[in-house]
């Protein structure tokens, strides 16, 4: 998986590292796949990220396709390879449309056709672009989701965002994954 971590040993693994390992098999994402087996080595870091991914994604508020939307465009501002590789399926299901997920891997702003779409992207895109999210599109974030929701919507951004610099510090990759969506 990668040449900068020890490689991880489930049999010798410590009564943290198993009860962090058993509360994400048993839980919704139900694998590892992902920055897991690199927080394992940190095993309060591990249990503590799990738990606040879980609630991002699955417990937002938003809709799938809205929370992959977001996940989609972290990946592509980190150009994350695994978080890409692991949730884009996972969003063309969610029903975000191939075009749109292509031009965004791309690093181009789709013509988007659903408005909650486009401002999620202009959400996500300010906030990484510029550090903050202008009046304009917090305004129009919170009159559509309200005020929990785009809270959430931020602890989704900077969670993906944790996720992505972790998978490419240590160089993760998806399990299964042969080819990359972005130049290394």
């Amino acid at each position: 998986m990668t040449e900068r971590l020890p490689h991880f040993d489930t049999t010798a693994a410590t009564p943290e590292q198993k009860a962090v390992l058993d509360e994400i098999l048993s839980g919704p994402r139900g694998n590892l796949n992902g920055p897991f087996l690199g927080w394992i080595h940190s095993p309060e870091l591990a249990q503590q990220a799990q738990r606040l991914g879980a609630f991002c994604r699955y417990r937002t508020g938003l809709p799938l396709r809205l929370s992959e939307l977001a996940i989609l465009v972290t990946a592509s501002r980190w150009q994350a390879q695994a978080e890409w590789y692991i949730h884009y399926p996972i969003a063309l299901q969610a029903g975000v449309s191939e075009a749109d997920a292509e031009t965004i891997r791309a690093g181009h702003r789709p013509d988007f056709a659903d408005a909650d779409d486009a401002l999620i992207y202009d959400f996500a895109s300010e906030l990484y672009e510029t550090k903050r999210v202008s009046d304009v599109t917090y305004a129009k974030a919170v009159e559509r989701f309200g005020h929990e929701v785009v809270i959430n919507l931020v602890g989704l951004l900077g969670y993906y965002a944790l996720v992505a610099m972790t998978l490419n510090v240590f160089g993760m990759r998806a399990l299964g994954q042969e080819s990359l969506p972005f130049p290394e």
